[in-house]
């Protein structure tokens, strides 16, 4: 675990971010947002260093598969059909409670 005593992010980064963020950070909360922003840099930074040559990307840590049905025509039902046990309709429509 990086130790980090210098911060990589500045106190005004971190206050350019928080505005952009629409952030009120106090004085207290900028400074610890560098240190532990920062910290999270170096883990990148880290990361950024194993060496990843011949090694395939994931998208998923698992194997996925696409479970998909088939596509199959059927009959469609008619207007009339669909509505026949409807409790009320108004023509072709449902009627159902207005809603506020």
């Amino acid at each position: 675990m990086p130790d980090t005593k210098t911060s990589k992010l500045s106190t005004t980064e971190i206050t350019h971010i928080a505005k952009l963020a629409r952030l009120d950070l106090s004085a207290n909360e900028t400074t610890n947002y560098s240190l532990q922003l920062s910290k999270a840099l170096d883990y990148f930074e880290q990361i950024s260093q194993v060496e990843t040559l011949g090694i395939v990307p994931l998208v998923t840590p698992t194997e996925i598969e696409n479970i998909l049905r088939k596509d199959e025509v059927y009959k469609e039902l008619s207007s009339e059909e669909i509505l026949k046990n409807a409790p009320h309709k108004t023509g072709h429509l449902f009627t159902v409670p207005p809603v506020v």
